[in-house]
């Protein structure tokens, strides 16, 4: 029994894959994720009013369903965003943006989205990151 548990201690304790350490703090790497966790939450805030399909914190990947906007129910959204690493970095995102029109038939049809869609998809994470960063810090963590 007391192996078991020794093995569970250093998974969840002080250095452990969910324990608090000081390189995970200062990285702004939460403990358990495998991204940055400022632009993981970022991310999430930002793209919190369409719905998710799927949400990979250790691959940092969020995937969104189809949104249409109350103002243009004749045209909806999907985002790809792919954080790529532990450091809050410009380079550390990517946002890939799907636009669809329906014809006159009725069907979704692919359509051209802004030529920078992605990158003001981008921009609005990374402010929002340096927000979250900016309020852990003032607060002492």
């Amino acid at each position: 029994m007391g192996k078991h548990y020794d093995e569970v201690d250093k998974i969840t304790g002080e250095g452990g894959l969910f324990g608090n350490n000081d390189k995970s703090r200062d990285s702004g790497q939460g403990g358990g994720i495998g991204v940055n966790a400022y632009l993981w939450r970022a991310t999430l805030d930002t793209v919190a009013f369409m719905p998710i399909a799927s949400a990979d914190p250790f691959g940092g990947v969020i995937l969104t369903d189809w949104y249409s906007p109350p103002e243009s129910p004749n045209e909806r959204f999907k985002l790809n965003v792919y954080i790529l690493g532990t450091d809050l970095r410009a380079d550390g995102i990517r946002a890939s943006v799907f636009r669809q029109i329906i014809d006159t038939n009725g069907t979704w049809r692919d359509a051209p989205s802004e030529a920078d869609a992605g990158r003001k998809i981008e921009d609005a994470v990374l402010t929002r990151a340096r927000q979250l960063r900016s309020a852990n810090r003032a607060a002492g963590n």
